[in-house]
């Protein structure tokens, strides 16, 4: 059955968490508040063998595993919009957006037989999905594909860098395994975060005090939005104990 989807500019979707290549993320360390987030998968979902494959997986002491994505993201609460959106609702860095921005609605970290699923609008967006829009899904394959093969390579490519963070905190932050076994209880994916700083230490980044001096005043601005909000107290503890690592990373 052929699918169809048009982007309409709407912005609506540019509200919240935005997953990034590790390219991508340094690019735009001047612009987004940057977090490792941490998605656990139980055996037996059908995006298990994706996810063992881009990022790492983890024993556990009943003879399970966990398939665990790893990935650099813009680290905002889901009622904030991108810092990149502009008041005309449209992508200010549009010529120079994220891979994961072009891709949309297509996700590579998902085998491409379940991509039909994405193509079904969140309440309140304005896709086109009308028989006016193009056929951009036909018989389990992806049609207009470039932007997807491109963002799944670079994926691919990024791997062994990702699994060198994963062992480096798995050896020195233990306990992080409990918070997954939890998180992967959830009947929605459940989340565990870990800092910037936390993976440009693990992985000898030689651009880590660079990186760190273009986060801080991003990192500061966000604990300012935040400040007060019962709401947002963890996104607000979470930026300025970032703020404080990545002070010391830029000395």
């Amino acid at each position: 059955m052929a699918k169809n989807f048009l982007c309409t500019a709407c912005g609506k979707c540019c509200y919240g968490q935005l997953p990034l290549t590790i390219a991508d993320a340094f690019l735009h360390a001047d612009r987004f508040p940057l977090a490792m987030i941490w998605t656990p998968l139980r055996e037996g979902s059908k995006d298990y063998p994706m996810v063992s494959r881009l990022g790492t997986t983890i024993k556990l002491a009943n003879r399970k595993e966990l398939a665990v994505l790893i990935v650099p993201s813009s680290y905002i609460p889901s009622s904030f919009a991108c810092p990149a959106l502009g008041q005309d609702n449209l992508c200010s860095i549009h010529a120079n957006k994220p891979s994961r921005c072009r891709t949309m609605p297509f996700y590579p970290y998902r085998e491409e037989q379940y991509q039909a699923e994405l193509l079904t609008p969140r309440p309140g967006w304005e896709c086109d999905t009308s028989e006016a829009a193009p056929v951009v899904f036909y018989e389990k394959k992806i049609i207009m594909r470039e932007d997807f093969d491109q963002e799944r390579q670079v994926l691919l490519q990024q791997a062994p860098l990702i699994r060198v963070y994963a062992d480096y905190i798995l050896k020195y932050m233990p306990l992080i395994v409990d918070s997954l076994v939890q998180a992967s209880a959830k009947a929605k994916a459940g989340q565990v975060v870990t800092s910037l700083s936390s993976f440009l230490t693990a992985t000898r980044n030689t651009e880590a005090k660079q990186i760190a001096r273009q986060q801080l005043p991003i990192l500061n601005y966000f604990v300012i939005k935040t400040a007060g909000q019962k709401d947002l107290a963890e996104y607000h503890k979470n930026y300025v104990a970032w703020a404080k690592e990545m002070t010391y990373l830029s000395k």
